[in-house]
């Protein structure tokens, strides 16, 4: 790689690390396409939405980016992409400075979100600056506490699956309902594959840091068996959709069995490597079948 300067504006964009900002917004683009699906989406409070979401995953990035480099958990056998602190890229005390504007941007976007919808919430919309004090706080409890004790993958299905995906059709309806949970739990388990994979990945070096990570805890076969599980289950229960009427059988194939299919030929693959940083590539292909689920189960949701 080119070297880079120092808190140059690369090392930034690096440490943000933009390609995780799909698992953001997928959760966004489901509650939206729900939304819209029931009659009662809203652009603006959608855009909002995906602006928060953005901003508080680049300041979970600089966050890990910063506690990883002082916990000592980055060291020279990382398989994983470099961080820009453990490389040298980023000061700490800048990284610091990172860490607050992201979360001044992203609490001033929920703010804006806040007023915007005054009034048109049931409770006026303060339980909004609840869920984005809790964001704002397990963001930064998930580096430096919760995933070394293995509740990574439970945050995942909240942060993922609970909250952008509820939250975004209750900002735009005003109610919550069980399709919501349905879909909320669905998102959460097909973004929660990309933590399996890291954490399967990086067994053996999480295993000398300390970090009980559930593949950690239970080892290398449970970990393929979850991330395969994880993707199985998410296509089980969209058959809930197929109950309410949001989706047609037709939609159902195209949308979470080409999903499923793809999964499971990247579960083949993950499995046939095992170890070391060849798993990146199946990093980069589990993103894209998140990805793919993401965008077709909204087109189905909207039809």
């Amino acid at each position: 790689m080119k070297e880079i300067k120092q808190n140059s504006l690369r090392a930034w964009v690096l440490a943000a690390r933009p390609k995780t900002l799909t698992a953001a917004l997928i959760p966004v683009l489901l509650g939206s396409a729900l939304a819209f699906s029931d009659g009662c989406f809203q652009e603006i409070p959608a855009l909002l939405c995906a602006f928060f979401a953005c901003f508080m995953q680049i300041a979970a990035n600089f966050i890990n980016d910063l506690f990883d480099f002082r916990k000592g958990s980055d060291r020279e056998d990382r398989l994983g992409p470099e961080r820009a602190c453990a490389q040298g890229w980023i000061t700490p005390s800048a990284m610091k400075t990172g860490i607050g504007l992201t979360l001044l941007i992203a609490s001033l976007t929920g703010l804006s979100l806040l007023f915007y919808l005054w009034g048109k919430l049931p409770h006026g919309g303060w339980e909004l600056i609840l869920v984005g004090v809790l964001c704002i706080l397990f963001a930064f409890l998930y580096t430096t506490y919760l995933s070394y004790r293995g509740w990574g993958d439970l945050l995942v299905l909240i942060f993922f699956g609970f909250v952008p995906v509820g939250g975004t059709y209750y900002v735009q309806s005003g109610t919550l309902n069980a399709d919501v949970v349905v879909l909320s739990i669905v998102c959460g388990l097909v973004v929660d594959t990309l933590l399996i994979l890291n954490n399967y990945r990086d067994r053996e070096q999480d295993a000398r840091s300390g970090k009980r990570t559930l593949v950690v805890r239970f080892g290398e076969k449970f970990g393929s068996q979850l991330y395969l599980g994880c993707g199985i289950l998410a296509v089980l229960l969209c058959l809930w959709f197929l109950y309410t009427g949001h989706l047609t059988l037709l939609e159902f194939i195209w949308a979470p069995c080409v999903y499923f299919y793809l999964h499971a030929l990247t579960w083949r693959k993950m499995v046939a490597i095992h170890s070391g940083k060849k798993l990146n590539s199946i990093l980069g292909e589990t993103s894209r079948n998140m990805l793919f689920m993401g965008l077709l189960l909204s087109v189905a949701l909207c039809q």
